[in-house]
């Protein structure tokens, strides 16, 4: 089984509820080892659009990337996201951060996730389950990127 690290995101709709069922049917799949609390952040790219709140899991799996990034956007229309825009509102938005230390470069699948680096919202909860965990490209803890972070966009915390 290969290790994986994935972050998830909503804000559209009952957004814990989103969280909590996304999570539901990655179980099918991925047997899931920490799971950080939500941290409820601005949104970046597109800002006219209500708080997300956004939370990182780690886990194992027997799928490939290309597999598990398959099932991850299966995942996500069974709770019910609509494509509306890039970066736009949405109901639950499950990223592949990282599987095992690999780097994948492709046109449909980037792994590490090429923004995890710069984004409180990803860092603040992997922090929190990995905090020594090394990004296999730049070389830093997630602790070192996260205390080298200039733009900061979370605002509170809730328990998951």
């Amino acid at each position: 089984m290969k290790n994986i690290i994935l972050a998830l995101g909503s804000n559209i709709g009952d957004r814990k509820k989103n969280l909590k069922k996304g999570i539901d049917i990655l179980k099918k799949n991925i047997d899931i080892c920490k799971i950080s609390k939500i941290y409820v952040s601005k949104a970046v790219g597109y800002t006219s659009q209500p708080e997300f709140y956004n939370m990182v899991l780690s886990g194992k799996t027997d799928l490939s990337p290309s597999e598990l990034l398959s099932f991850i956007k299966d995942v996500e229309k069974k709770v019910g996201r609509v494509y509306r825009f890039h970066w736009g509102p949405r109901e639950i938005d499950i990223d592949i951060i990282f599987y095992e230390n690999r780097v994948i470069d492709t046109e449909k699948l980037k792994i590490p996730h090429p923004f995890m680096h710069k984004r409180d919202f990803v860092l603040r909860p992997l922090l929190e389950i990995e905090p020594e965990m090394k990004h296999p490209v730049l070389n830093k803890s997630i602790k070192e990127l996260y205390t080298s972070l200039e733009e900061f966009s979370i605002i509170d915390e809730i328990d998951f």
